[in-house]
């Protein structure tokens, strides 16, 4: 289970184009559920177009309390606002069905969001939203890119990601320093790792925190392992893809238990 820590400075600029906005709310597929949370809504601009789709359920979860006063009197005809953060929301008794998530995230828990997403990938199957571009890239690169990392494997493994579209900070108030990227996930059809997953997460977290040694030395610092010889210990932990990370996995736990 990954763990994620709230945070009280959440780093939110708001957006402010509603032809962004716009573009944002047409990045939901539909496919696959009904129902649709949304993250931090603030004044709504996403709202008004997700209403506008006809989703059959349609919830938004804000933390800031004069936001969903807001929200309660302009946009009555949504049934469940939560007052309320994402990262300590018990997602279980709000939702016993498949949903999808969209969001503006705020910059300072975005990675978290997505963290926690990860524990409930059953339950979301699609994620649209819009964060630092810088960590939108993180999430869609691929084995051999620079921004190919630990939050790349962990997302790639359940879901598949998609970089959608650039956006300018001057659509913002207040504008951020960065550019932003919007992004969508969805969920693939691994069900579950062939490797223990605990393992897995410790090992793409080992590899990648000395991502410009091998495996070999990475590994070697992480685990205390009888035997150093594996096949692709000669790599770099971006050449990796998934997959192998599952092999590599599975060939450290079956030494991890010699060992012991």
């Amino acid at each position: 289970m990954l763990k994620v820590n709230p945070k009280k400075n959440l780093g939110q600029h708001f957006l402010k184009d509603r032809g962004i906005a716009q573009k944002i709310t047409d990045t939901l597929t539909g496919i696959g559920y009904s129902s649709v949370l949304e993250i931090g809504p603030g004044m709504g601009i996403l709202t008004d177009f997700i209403i506008r789709k006809g989703f059959p359920d349609f919830r938004l979860i804000e933390i800031d309390n004069e936001s969903v006063h807001y929200l309660r009197k302009n946009f009555p005809e949504i049934k469940t606002i939560i007052t309320g953060d994402f990262l300590t929301l018990d997602i279980d008794a709000y939702f016993d069905c498949k949903f999808a998530i969209i969001g503006n995230f705020p910059y300072n828990i975005s990675s978290q969001i997505l963290f926690r997403v990860l524990n409930y990938r059953e339950k979301i199957v699609e994620v649209c939203g819009m964060l630092q571009k810088e960590v939108a890239e993180r999430i869609y690169a691929g084995p051999g890119s620079k921004a190919y990392g630990i939050m790349s494997v962990l997302i790639q493994a359940f879901y598949s990601a998609e970089n959608l579209f650039t956006v300018s900070n001057e659509v913002f108030s207040p504008p951020p320093k960065v550019l932003s990227g919007v992004i969508r996930l969805r969920r693939n059809e691994t069900i579950k790792l062939d490797c223990d997953e605990n393992l897995f997460i410790r090992v793409v977290k080992a590899c990648f925190n000395q991502r410009r040694k091998t495996l070999r030395n990475s590994v070697r610092s992480g685990f205390d392992l009888n035997t150093f010889d594996y096949h692709d210990f000669h790599l770099r932990p971006e050449q990796l893809s998934v997959n192998q990370f599952a092999e590599l996995t599975n060939w450290i736990g079956m030494n991890l238990k010699s060992s012991e």
